[in-house]
């Protein structure tokens, strides 16, 4: 597909999000907490029936460029049509003729259409459970679809008529080939006003892109295969699919878990987008500071590659009990965070989820990328300097990156990407990228924004470990541990101190100059001295 192809394909579809959106604002539900399940729900529909049309078509040609297909297609006999099943691709949902947009929208006149719809879309959640249902932490599955007109309190009828006929504008056949570029456009337009969490105990932390390409692009060099990578706080799963882009969809197999429902069925609507279908049984909705589900041999997994940017503070005192019990002593080797008295949701849970990453990691070769709040990287005492010194002592840590005040829309706080390399015990490099980048306004936010040209400049220096004058420096472990595990560039950068050569005559002429004006500041003190006593004697 052409460059204007896919720009006319990317407007149509955030196009398509804008009018469901405006059905559901008709209908009562702008802003309205079920909203992102109506939307990101009949979206999924749409895009898993028009999968199914590319496949299907595929298998059966005769079906190519036919008006009439989905009739042609419910007259295969149903013996021969259960065999199709298994020559499609395996992430694709098996659809029924009688599930199909086409046929619904030939039945949206006849009572209760809101029931067929909902009923339609239960019946492929069922019937595709296996492969696209997210399991809880204590094994219970998440199910495709809800009966998402049930969030309308009335004409539910009208409600889902108008969804449909929203459906039918046009398809996604042709789209069917594009890639990450592209989908991940469409994924961050869908959930840009679903990404905060009003009450919830995380929020949906959607990472920038800036964030997310320098992370993969660091901690993927050079092509690997057959890899895991995992997230334990994933969110929407941003950084998820940068790196599995990186790596490629069919060379990687992505685990993830976040306690938020919401943030793990719009990471299943992301895997679906890009062609990640077969992780969608790693994801689990769940605590994994408390429950970390993914084991293996009875202990917790180990991962190739691991990336987060979790929640920096949190209130987590429920869970200190739990997090202090001795099975989780080697897990959290550097202590759990104190509650503050006055101020419990400002607990610095990032520092339990860095220290999970780092127990996470395969030994020896894994690589990780963590978000931080940039003072971990010099705090002089407590859980952040004991983390440092761990990562330190173990050779396991490959830099960091400081990056910009405001990269993030969410938060003012300054961070950091701490880069893990259980095979690094080389040097390490630190950049310091806080001056990069350009201030734009977003609503009343302003944010920072880095240019393809300095993110490239911050990836190719970290990888090439360059040593650029006050922007990067490569250094031992020997030299972190002499500065006090700081793992901040400015303070390894020279101290420049500039002289100006002068010749001797200059030199005299300076300090007979400077001898002339100390005199005349000497003869002005005595004068004034002299006044001061003269006024001091005349008082009487």
């Amino acid at each position: 597909m052409t460059a204007n192809n896919t720009l006319t394909f990317t407007t149509r579809t955030k196009e398509l999000i804008d009018e469901l959106k405006s059905v559901c604002a008709s209908y009562g539900l702008g802003n309205d907490g079920n909203e992102f399940k109506i939307i990101s729900q009949i979206f999924l529909y749409k895009f898993l029936n028009d999968r199914f049309a590319y496949e299907i078509k595929q298998l059966k040609s005769e079906l190519k460029d036919t008006e009439d297909w989905e009739k042609q297609l419910a007259e295969i006999p149903k013996d021969e049509y259960d065999l199709l099943q298994f020559q499609m691709n395996v992430s694709t949902a098996f659809l029924r003729p009688h599930q199909l947009i086409g046929h619904l929208f030939q039945r949206q006149n006849e009572p209760d259409f809101a029931k067929l719809l909902d009923d339609t879309l239960i019946d492929i959640a069922a019937n595709n459970n296996e492969i696209f249902a997210v399991k809880t932490e204590d094994g219970q599955k998440v199910q495709l679809f809800d009966r998402i007109t049930e969030y309308v309190r009335s004409k539910r009828d009208g409600f889902a008529k108008a969804l449909l006929n929203k459906l039918v504008i046009f398809n996604f056949e042709n789209i069917m080939e594009e890639g990450f570029d592209f989908f991940s456009t469409i994924f961050e337009y869908l959930i840009k006003d679903y990404n905060s969490d009003a009450g919830g105990k995380y929020a949906e932390y959607y990472t920038p892109h800036a964030v997310s390409k320098i992370i993969a692009n660091i901690l993927v060099p050079e092509p690997v295969s057959n890899v895991t990578i995992y997230d334990p706080s994933a969110g929407s799963g941003t950084l998820l699919m940068n790196l599995a882009h990186a790596i490629g969809p069919d060379k990687c197999t992505v685990y993830s878990q976040d306690i938020s429902q919401k943030s793990s069925n719009l990471l299943r609507l992301n895997l679906v987008l890009n062609k990640l279908v077969h992780s969608i049984e790693n994801v689990i909705q769940g605590n994994t500071m408390t429950d970390p589900y993914h084991r293996k041999d009875g202990d917790l997994q180990k991962f190739d590659y691991i990336v987060s940017n979790p929640p920096f503070k949190l209130d987590f005192s429920d869970d200190v009990d739990t997090l202090k019990k001795k099975e989780n002593k080697d897990r959290f080797f550097a202590g759990i965070p104190n509650v503050p008295k006055k101020a419990k949701d400002k607990m610095a849970i990032y520092t339990l989820f860095l220290q999970h990453i780092i127990h996470s990691l395969k030994e020896g070769k894994g690589k990780a990328a963590m978000v931080v709040p940039t003072g971990f990287i010099t705090a002089q005492s407590g859980i952040d300097k004991k983390i440092r010194k761990y990562v330190v002592e173990h050779k396991m840590l490959a830099g960091v990156v400081s990056m910009p005040s405001n990269i993030f829309a969410t938060t003012g706080t300054n961070v950091s990407i701490l880069f893990l390399d259980a095979s690094n015990t080389g040097d390490v490099v630190l950049i310091d990228a806080s001056n990069l980048g350009a201030t734009v306004k977003e609503g009343k936010k302003q944010r920072t924004v880095l240019s393809p040209k300095e993110e490239n400049r911050i990836i190719d220096t970290f990888i090439q470990k360059e040593v650029v004058e006050d922007f990067s420096v490569v250094v031992s472990y020997e030299e972190i541990k002499m500065k006090n595990y700081s793992l901040s560039a400015g303070q390894y950068f020279e101290i420049k101190i500039e002289y100006n050569p002068i010749s001797h005559e200059e030199f005299l002429s300076i300090i007979n100059s400077q001898r002339i004006r100390l005199s005349e500041l000497f003869d002005d003190s005595d004068s004034l001295g002299k006044e001061i006593k003269s006024i001091i004697d005349g008082i009487s």
